[in-house]
């Protein structure tokens, strides 16, 4: 068969870094060990599982505990080379013996959130341990159980050690997961400096802004835009994506779960990346085109001298600083420019737009009005 050219083993070949193993990945094998245990009386160390597309990796053992009618066991996350705040972090699994006919229920330890707001893929009041999580560690408990002839009714109790602190440092506060981290993941592998985690809690964040009832949301690239935002319009933190670099994810994901106002708000060199046709607005694989501006500056008056200095800029402020001492709205030409793009992306979705740019410190400095 021929290797897949594709993909995540592809982008995991080009860059060289080690993979890593999810906070799921890791609670399923901790719920392995710990009702293998419960069952036989002796820890597997270490302890495979079977991931979702096949691979089975071994985790060795960091705590065991066997107490009658229970067992708990520890397993050190090890994100591999990507800069994840659960890296290192000790995800534990007690799993509890319950009558026959209870099925596999999960509870929230230490550490480990609680869903208050819809939204999300669990209802309110569920302890946030995602759906493959759960799926991967049900499917585990009942090959288990299959093999030992138990019946596979337990009860699995998930924890993170200081996980409510490594929280503070993700969306969770902010999707109302309140108390700790969230168990995730869909595959059960890590790829290092992966942007699907980032654009997965993007949807996330529309989702539960709708299910709260929010008809007006902002996309912002930083903690300074969302500010902005908030001085503008109101806007509750629960209204605000932090989008980062990721503009078409938001656009194409509220192109298909549609609000009835989006504001884009970001520094006027990124913003300037969207108004050039760009939905990446990383550094590294999109960067300021200052003959566009230029384009832009004569559109709004600019002369051929002024031009011409905006396309030789050093920086896209230094093009902005160049058109505002001669009286050249480039702020507000970016910001039209930007918010066309982003209709041009909604292909006709029912949601007005408007993008607003902002300045380092925070000051706006371009507007389009809402479209």
């Amino acid at each position: 068969m021929s290797e897949a050219k594709g993909g995540r083993s592809a982008q995991l070949k080009h860059t060289g870094l080690r993979p890593g193993w999810t906070t799921g990945a890791c609670a399923t094998a901790a719920t392995t060990a710990a009702y293998t245990a419960l069952l036989t009386g002796d820890f597997p160390d270490p302890v495979s599982i079977t991931l979702p597309k096949g691979q089975t990796p071994a985790f060795a053992l960091a705590v065991e505990e066997l107490d009658g009618e229970r067992a708990t066991v520890g397993v050190v996350k090890d994100a591999g080379d990507d800069p994840d705040v659960t890296h290192g972090a000790l995800v534990r699994a007690t799993v509890r013996r319950l009558p026959p006919g209870s099925g596999v229920v999960f509870r929230a330890g230490p550490g480990v959130g609680t869903v208050t707001r819809p939204g999300l893929p669990l209802d309110v009041g569920e302890p946030a341990i995602n759906p493959m999580p759960r799926q991967m560690m049900r499917d585990h408990i009942a090959r288990i159980a299959a093999d030992h002839g138990a019946t596979g009714d337990v009860e699995v109790t998930v924890s993170v050690d200081h996980g409510e602190e490594i929280a503070r440092s993700t969306w969770n506060p902010r999707l109302g997961i309140l108390g700790g981290l969230s168990i995730l993941g869909t595959t059960g592998v890590v790829v290092p400096y992966s942007c699907s985690a980032w654009i997965d809690s993007i949807r996330r964040g529309v989702d539960v802004a709708r299910a709260a009832g929010h008809t007006h949301v902002a996309g912002c690239t930083g903690s300074t835009s969302e500010k902005t935002v908030v001085a503008e319009y109101g806007l509750p933190e629960i209204a605000l994506l932090d989008m980062g670099d990721f503009a078409g994810a938001v656009l194409k994901y509220v192109r298909r779960h549609p609000v009835d106002r989006l504001t884009v708000c970001g520094g006027f060199a990124k913003l300037s990346k969207l108004a050039a046709g760009h939905l990446d607005l990383h550094s590294a694989r999109s960067q300021v085109d200052k003959g566009f501006l230029a384009e832009l500056a004569r559109q709004g008056g600019a002369d051929t001298a002024l031009a011409a200095a905006v396309a030789d800029a050093n920086t896209g402020l230094a093009a902005l600083q160049l058109c505002a001492a001669a009286g050249v709205p480039l702020g507000d030409l970016v910001a039209v420019a930007a918010r066309d793009q982003a209709l041009s992306v909604l292909r006709g979705a029912p949601v007005a737009v408007d993008v607003i740019c902002i300045d380092r410190a925070g000051a706006v400095v371009g507007r389009s009005g809402v479209h």
